[in-house]
Order: structure tokens, then sequence, then C-alpha cells
């Protein structure tokens, strides 16, 4: 029916375009000359025609004559005939006989008198076919007078129909004629209403527009189901011409968002054909309902200005950076489709209004590449203050392989936790550069645990997504969490390597402690080899032994296993048979077995304190290797033994000598009293840097350090001449002990701080706008417009969203920003280099 309508509307365009360009001789001949006896006996059941009865025709009829000759042409277009009836003298017939009646024109459909029309309101062809065809299209058009007539038709056409509301400021004009032949095309499709009530215009909520103006609104009523509000409205923006209102009927009856699975070079839309642009917003599978409903929300923004499509990364392959997130192609030939990062909607809409923004959005993109290129040259010069955010912006043009970690929403969030039976959560913030630096470090844990059997690494952005990070207690960023079915999460506290975050996820697979059955299971849990899934991952075992009276003790150890979840495997084994397997390694109950190295080495402990906390304490310190191998990783756990340090630097693998003799002083008497261990700078180059503050110059390796960082931070170095071994070390530790030795240096005891002090964002709000105060501060996830905007006046009008919004705009708002496109290691926005700049 459309399609037909639509064939029907081309060809009455191409003959108003011939009528105004042929003489007008040639309308003339649609104009029929009939008696009144050969008029009446031609009319045909439903057909309409224009009558004119005169006699002779006088010299004030002829204007009008000449008008409805001229309006033949266009009329019969309609299937209406014009006919000019000849009164015989002496007719005294209805229509002939009254002086009035033949002042006046009639319209008939068959023999039926539809209306008649003094002469003087038809006075130009505009005002003939716009009259006409209103008289025949009564169904059609309704014609409104107050606001409740017009809310009574909307609310009869809600959930059914839509409706084309006009204004014109009188009848019988261009304008007027304009929107009674588009109803004549499109009234079985919409509803038509007609208004000249200059107030009525206002109160539809055009208060700015001028009375003189014709206006057309379309008003999505088919969407709407809320009685109590008003239908969306969309306005013309164009003149009311017949080729513009056609232009944005076929606009509005384009689908709001189109889906696009091909390249967007090929992609053509309605919108392109008409000249305007289309808007892709760039998404994936994971976001996909979100990105939706930002694609909607840009829709609603642009409608009748640009089209929008929702083009999923999944389904196409882009050659097009990661970080790219809306895409626009113009109507224009052999101009290429241009991608673009972009930070909010707002951004989107002015894309499109501003047709100068994309050229700026460009050359800003090219200003940062060339400012990253002059960045490697005088890296030197400028250096971050913040080590860390360095080198997030350093490498922020690399894209991360984020495919295998799953985003989630608000909407996905739940539902994900239910499918797997493991679910690792990285919570985030896309702005914050440890968080940032950690997501790089999770790329590499989901490559190395790719295929793992119910593991599921995904990651929620707390800037996008506030309400789930509230919910789940996230307090501070990053933050991992392991959901498991029926289980209370366990949060990662540990360093933020992608091997520490490796180990954690493993460990995190095995119940903490994991209640064995058999010895012959304690047995193997001691090997390595139970459970499987950790058969062929290194680790240290550690197994609680307990006899079947001591609840006490075994409550404490479970409670102690929930706590070190992840960190360490721990096993219970309390059957009745528990006294063999205390035997066969000399320990009585409650003890604590500790397996190191597939079980290789069993070491027996006695558990004499049994409270929770006691049992963490000794675990954590029976875990520490007896001569470790001091990392970034692994220096902080060393740390917070607060004892002095012993330690061998080495440019590389100590000997096998070197091992030897400081094992054995390890394990000796004066152990508790400090910590022997060593560094291998190859694997550590930070370690330079430590010999560098403890040494005026770089001493020769391998070389023994004495260090106490927690009382006065003297250094003294083992004399070189020396050999490294027990007893060597011993008598040179009782030198020290008695004050005989000279420190090589001092550490300072100025405290560890930043190079500056970090920004105060609070005092500079407070500073620059000085009305803002903290108690009328609201916290990020009260609401997801807390952003900053750009430009305050337009972000203010956009949050007003109209009260007939679609039911699919009120299940959630799509915030300012564009979510579920790839993140990037930065914003566009340039970090400052130095505080100085602020």
């Amino acid at each position: 029916m459309s399609t037909q309508k639509d064939r029907g509307f081309f060809s009455f365009a191409f003959l108003l375009f011939c009528a105004s360009s042929v003489p007008t001789w040639a309308s003339a001949r649609l104009l029929q000359e009939l008696s009144p006896q050969e008029y009446f006996s031609s009319l045909q059941a439903g057909k309409a025609s224009l009558a004119y009865f005169s006699h002779n025709v006088s010299p004030g009829a002829q204007p009008f004559l000449e008008q409805i000759e001229n309006s033949a042409e266009a009329l019969q277009d309609y299937g209406i005939s014009v006919v000019k009836v000849n009164c015989p003298k002496g007719d005294v017939s209805r229509y002939c006989g009254k002086e009035n009646a033949l002042r006046k024109a009639y319209l008939f459909r068959g023999n039926m008198l539809i209306r008649e029309f003094p002469t003087d309101a038809l006075f130009d062809v505009n005002s003939i076919v716009a009259n006409i065809l209103f008289a025949l299209l009564f169904n059609e058009v309704k014609y409104v007078e107050t606001l409740a007539d017009l809310q009574n038709i909307e609310n009869a056409l809600k959930g059914r129909s839509n409706m084309v509301f006009a204004y014109v400021p009188a009848t019988g004009t261009a304008e007027h004629r304009a929107v009674m032949e588009a109803a004549f095309v499109y009234g079985t499709v919409h509803q038509f209403v007609l208004t000249t009530e200059a107030t009525l215009l206002k109160d539809t909520g055009n208060d700015e527009s001028d009375p003189s103006s014709a206006r057309l609104l379309f008003c999505h009523c088919q969407r709407a189901t809320d009685l109590a509000q008003p239908c969306r409205r969309t306005a013309m923006g164009q003149i009311l011409t017949m080729l513009n209102i056609h232009r944005h009927l076929k606009l509005m009856g384009a689908p709001l968002v189109t889906e696009v699975a091909e390249d967007p070079e090929k992609v053509s839309t309605v919108h392109l054909q008409l000249g305007l642009p289309l808007v892709f917003i760039l998404s994936q599978k994971e976001t996909y309902e979100a990105d939706r409903r930002t694609a909607e929300f840009v829709a609603w923004q642009l409608l009748g200005k640009a089209g929008v499509a929702l083009l999923s990364r999944d389904r196409v392959d882009l050659n097009v950076l990661l970080r790219s997130n809306v895409a626009l192609k113009t109507p224009d030939e052999g101009v290429p489709v241009k991608y673009l990062v972009l930070e909010d909607t707002d951004e989107v809409i002015t894309l499109v209004e501003d047709k100068n923004k994309v050229e700026e959005i460009q050359e800003e993109e090219e200003e940062e590449n060339e400012e990253d290129e002059d960045e490697k040259e005088n890296n030197n010069q400028d250096i971050q203050d913040d080590q860390v955010a360095e080198a997030v912006s350093r490498d922020k043009k690399r894209e991360l392989p984020l495919e295998q970690i799953l985003v989630l929403t608000e909407e996905t969030f739940h539902s994900a936790l239910l499918e797997t039976a493991r679910t690792v959560v990285l919570f985030y913030a896309s702005w914050e550069a440890v968080s940032l630096a950690v997501l790089q470090s999770y790329t590499e844990v989901a490559d190395h645990l790719k295929g793992t059997q119910g593991v599921l690494l995904s990651r929620v952005n707390c800037w996008d997504w506030p309400g789930v990070c509230t919910k789940e207690n996230v307090t501070q960023f990053p933050t991992i969490k392991i959901y498991k079915k029926g289980e209370r999460s366990v949060m990662y506290d540990g360093m933020w390597g992608a091997e520490e975050l490796t180990s954690f996820i493993m460990l995190s697979q095995v119940s903490c402690p994991l209640k064995l059955a058999t010895t012959h299971e304690a047995e193997r849990y001691l090997r390595g080899e139970f459970p499987p899934e950790l058969s062929s991952y290194h680790h240290t075992s550690l197994l609680g032994v307990f006899s079947t009276a001591m609840t006490e003790a075994r409550e404490a150890f479970e409670e102690a296993g929930n706590i070190l979840s992840g960190h360490v495997t721990m096993g219970m084994y309390f059957e009745d048979d528990t006294l063999a397997l205390s035997r066969k390694y000399a320990v009585s109950p409650p003890a604590l077995l500790l397996a190191r190295s597939g079980g290789r080495s069993v070491e027996g402990i006695t558990l004499s304190k049994q409270s929770t906390q006691d049992m963490v304490q000794m675990i954590r310190y029976e875990l520490l290797d007896i001569f470790p191998e001091i990392t970034v990783q692994n220096l902080p756990h060393y740390l917070q033994l607060r004892k002095p340090f012993l330690i061998l630097f080495s440019d590389g693998d100590i000997s096998q000598m070197e091992s030897k003799e400081m094992l054995k002083l390890a394990k000796g008497r004066p152990q508790q009293a400090f910590v022997a261990c060593w560094l291998n700078l190859k694997k550590t180059p930070v370690g330079r840097g430590v010999l560098k503050a403890y040494f005026a110059t770089m001493p020769s390796l391998p070389v023994l350090v004495w260090v106490n960082l927690h009382a006065g931070g003297q250094i003294f170095k083992f004399p070189s001449g020396q050999s490294i071994t027990e007893m060597n070390i011993l008598s040179w530790l009782e030198k020290l002990k008695a004050g005989l030795e000279i420190p090589s240096s001092t550490l300072s005891e100025e405290d560890w701080k930043p190079p500056l002090p970090a920004y105060d964002f609070l005092q500079m709000m407070e500073t620059a706008v000085p009305e803002l105060s903290l108690h009328t501060s609201h916290r990020r996830g009260d609401t997801p417009e807390q952003r900053p905007p750009e430009n305050p006046g337009r972000n203010a009008a956009v949050r007003e969203e109209p009260s007939q919004e679609t039911k699919a705009e009120k299940v959630g708002t799509p915030g300012r920003d564009l979510r579920g496109t790839a993140p990037r290691l930065a914003a566009r926005e340039k970090q400052g280099k130095r505080h100085s700049e602020l």
C-alpha cells in the first residue's frame, strides 16, 4: 500500500512540474462545458466533480472562470473533474434559476452534493485545490479548535497510529493545499489533524512559533501508551510544501535505529537517499542493550536531521582503531566514512548540527599525534610525576586484546554470575591510571586462562555503571572479586601482576579449606596431585590435621581458610584414622602439615594457638620462603615482618655454594631475628637503584648487605675480602651487634612520599565555583548525570527528557557517555604533566 502511494505521489509531483511548464490553454482542454441535462446524466457513483452553473459569463465572473480552468488539471490528478454548466434561458431549476446560486460552485460525489462554495472563496488554484480536497477528505483530516479536541484524538490513536498535526494561518493558502495533498496520499497511513488557531499551536509547546508561519508536527502516538502524557512530537524544519512534507513523513516512517551487519561504506538508508548523514554507533555483543539505548537516545535527538545505525564490531571486521566509537557517513559521493572517538552523546549531536565539527575533531586527533611524537623526542625533559600515569599515557595508543573479557552492565551483571561456576569481575574506572594499568595485566591473565573450564573473566566500568559498583560495595578502583555460585564473593588483595592474579584465580577454584575424606586423598593432596585441576600448577599445600573432637580448632581453621582463599591451598582432615597420619609425620593434633615442591618436603607444625587471627598470621608466616629471592611482588610480605634484612645482591643467579651457606644460615638459630634473602639484579633491575642509594659508588657483585629499615636505617657491607660462608657471616653479625663495625651509609628518616602533592579536586572546584560546598555534593553512584558538563546549558536541556519517551527509553538512561564501545587506554584529553600547569 505504501509503495503504491509513494509511486502515486511521484507521478503527482511530476504532473505538478509539467503543469507549471505548459501554457494555460493546455489546462482549458480539461474544462468541460455541458448543459444541465448532460451534466447530471454523466455523473458516476463515487466520482467527484466540481461544477459552476452560469447563463452568460459576466465580466465579474471572468477571473473566477480563469482560476477554475487553471485548476482543472491539478484536480484531475485526484480524480476530480471540473465542469462549466451552461444554463439555458428561462431555466428556473435549483442551480440555474436563482441569482445567488449562480455565484457558487458545487462539489458533487456521484449525484450527491457534498458542499457548495462561494466563488470568492475559490480565488486561485491553491484555494480551489485546498478547499476541494479538504471537503472530500473530511473523515481523513480532522479540524480542531481546542487543546481538548487534540488530546482526545491523540488518546484515541495511542498504541494504534501516528498523527500529522498541521497549523496554517488560513485555509485556501499554498500551505493548506500542501497539507491536503499529503493527506490525500498518506491519509490511510496517518491521521491528519488541521487547525488555524494560533493559540492551539502554542498549547502544543511551540511558544516561539510565528503565528504567520505554517507548522507541521509528526506525533509518534503509535509508540505511546500512557494516556496521561502527550505523544512525542517531531517538528518539520522546512517550509510546508508537498515535497518537504513527503520527505519528512518518509523520515518519520524509517526505523528509529537501523542495525547494520555489513561494511558501512556499502550501507544505504532512506536518510542517505534524502541527502542526510548517517551516524553509526559502534557496539559489541556484551553491551548490546546499553548501546541500543544510547543509539535510540541519539536517534530521538537527531530525528529528521540524520539517521542512526548500530554497527556491531562482532559481526563486521572493521579495519579501524579499537577505541573508535562513532562513524559518520555523509550523502556526498566519494567521501569515505569517518571514524571518530567521541566522549558523550552531546558530541554526536553537535557532530551533525555543526558540519565543521568533524574537521575540528580530526584536527585535534592529529595534534595529539604530533604531541605524542614531541613527547617521545623530549621525554627526558618532561617526566610524569606519577609513574603509573606516565606508563599508561605512554602506552595509550596501544590497543588491548579485550575480546576474551566479557563486558558487564546493569542488565547483564547478575545473569552472568549465574551462568558460570566462577566469575572473576574487575571493577575499574576508565579514566583512572591504575585501573588502566591493571586492565593490561588482566588481559594477560585472560590469555593465560583461555579455555579454562568454569572460569569467566569479566569487567565493569564503574564510571558507566556506578549503581552496580555501589551495590557490590566497591569503594576503590581497581577491585577484583571472584563470585561463586551459592557462596559469598572473595576479594583479591594481592599484587596486580599477571602472575599473581592468575595464581589467585586458579587457587580460588578449590574450596578453602578442602575437606579430605581418606588418608589416600590426604597423601595425594600433600604431593600436589589432588585436587586434579591444580596438579599441574606449582603451589604450596597446607593440611590441617584434627581429631573429631576438636570442634573449636576446626572451626577456627575453616574461618582462616575463608580469609586466605585464593592465596593458598588449604586442606583439612579430621576422620577417625587421624592418628595414623599424625604418627607418620610426627605431629600431634591439632597440627599443620606444610608441603613444598610437590610433597618432597613435608614439615609438621603444632597449632598451639587456636584463634582464627592467630592461625591466619601463623600460616602467612610459614608460607614465606626460608631463603627467598626478593622481587617487587613479594617484598611487601617480608617488610611486614618489620625485621632487619640480610640481602645478597647478585648479577644473576647465586652460586650453589653461596646458596647452600645462606640457606644454612637462614635455618639456623638466628633466623627469627632477621630475614636472610637474595636479589637478582637481572630479574629485578630496580635493585641497582637500591644499591646506588646505599653506597656512593656501585659495589662489585655479589655483595652482602645488612639493612634495618625500621630502626635507624644503617647500611653495613660484608667485607669483600671474606668468602660468604655461614661461619664468616655469623662472626660479622656478632661484630655488628657489638658495635664494632662502621656503617657504609645511613638512610634518611624522611617519609617516602610522592614527588608532588596529589590533586585536591574538591578544593579546585570550590575555588572555581565558590557556591559549591561539600554539604551539597553527591556521590557518583547517586545519579549517572554527575559528570561535569562541558556545555551546562545544553546538558540541562538534554537531561529534561520529554515525557513522551518510549518504553525502551524509560528502561534505562544512556547517560552522557558513549558506553559499550571498546575502552581506551586513556581519554582523548591530555593528562597534565606537572602540577604547576594548573
